[in-house]
């Protein structure tokens, strides 16, 4: 190979290197937490971070849940985005949530109320941090999106009799976001969504009764595994009550071609969509390969339906 030719190529090389260094630096512009690593709970996944406005109103609350199937994944990811700098400048607090991973004593439901808790374990400090618990969203990619919706769905946990004072606080968000989501944690239900064969061949895990905390399939399609498929069921628990979200997934459609199309296919966040809809539900959906799309005027970003719906005047 003639030698300029060969420098030409590693120039190039060079280049998008320091180009895809570059875009990676400016992506990832969050200041570090004012408080890291608080305690909402017993285990020592029950930790979060958070980021205070400097403001003298109390401020709404963005609150961060990341994905990673509910088996990996960390509070971390947050960091790796603008929106924490842009909520801050908005006067916005925001905080980012760790819950525990799938595990023998620890089935998706309980994971689910470690995210609802740590909702809680916020509103139970509002004062001393200078939150508004009545402005709370919650958001997500992949588990996180799933269980933004679940929060958003799911009827108010709170306990007013509960020993325990955060218990007592409500669990209902203002808004959540969900980026990749999953329409269902009631797995049985996903035959019905892409069929026997699709379920059997990439479902893995999730087809197992042990998500959920039981030894045998037939236990989980008894009375008491009925009751937890229901109330892992975000489709089912969307009621017209519910609060406004924001759904985007810009994969493509069609056929399932592997396990993480299959957690992550658009056909789930258009299935809420539609639902939701059916109920009167506000939501917007950015889903390109069902020709879904915000309205014109309307938040079409992430960060403009969270401002929306939480009632912020950007600076």
């Amino acid at each position: 190979m003639p030698r300029p030719i060969a420098m030409l190529r590693l120039l190039l090389l060079l280049f998008a290197l320091v180009t895809a260094i570059g875009a990676r630096a400016a992506e990832v512009d969050a200041p570090p937490p004012t408080q890291a690593d608080i305690p909402y709970g017993p285990h020592e996944r029950h930790r979060l971070d958070l980021w205070l406005p400097a403001t003298q109103t109390p401020a709404p609350l963005v609150v961060y849940i990341h994905g990673g199937c509910f088996t990996e994944g960390d509070k971390a990811s947050a960091r790796e985005q603008k929106l924490i700098q842009q909520c801050l400048d908005a006067g916005v607090a925001y905080a980012a949530v760790n819950y525990r991973y799938l595990a023998p004593g620890v089935p998706i439901q309980a994971i689910l109320r470690d995210c609802a808790r740590a909702i809680q374990f916020l509103r139970s400090q509002a004062p001393g941090w200078k939150l508004d618990p009545a402005r709370v969203a919650a958001y997500g990619s992949s588990a996180g999106a799933g269980t933004s919706l679940w929060l958003a769905f799911h009827d108010d946990l709170a306990d007013p009799k509960n020993a325990d004072p955060v218990l007592r606080e409500s669990t209902r968000v203002t808004c959540a976001v969900a980026l990749s989501t999953q329409a269902s944690y009631n797995f049985v239900r996903w035959v019905e969504i892409f069929g026997a064969e699709t379920v059997s061949r990439y479902g893995q895990s999730y087809q197992s009764p042990g998500l959920y905390g039981f030894a045998s399939r037939g236990d989980l399609l008894g009375a008491a595994g009925q009751a937890v498929l229901a109330d892992c069921d975000m489709l089912a628990l969307l009621s017209p009550d519910d609060p406004p979200v924001f759904l985007q997934n810009r994969r493509p459609a069609g056929d399932v071609t592997n396990h993480g199309h299959f957690l992550h296919h658009p056909r789930h966040a258009q299935l809420v969509y539609d639902r939701a809809r059916e109920l009167g539900v506000t939501v917007i959906a950015d889903l390109p390969d069902y020709g879904t799309s915000p309205p014109p005027g309307g938040p079409g970003t992430v960060r403009d339906f969270l401002f929306k719906q939480l009632r912020v005047t950007r600076p």
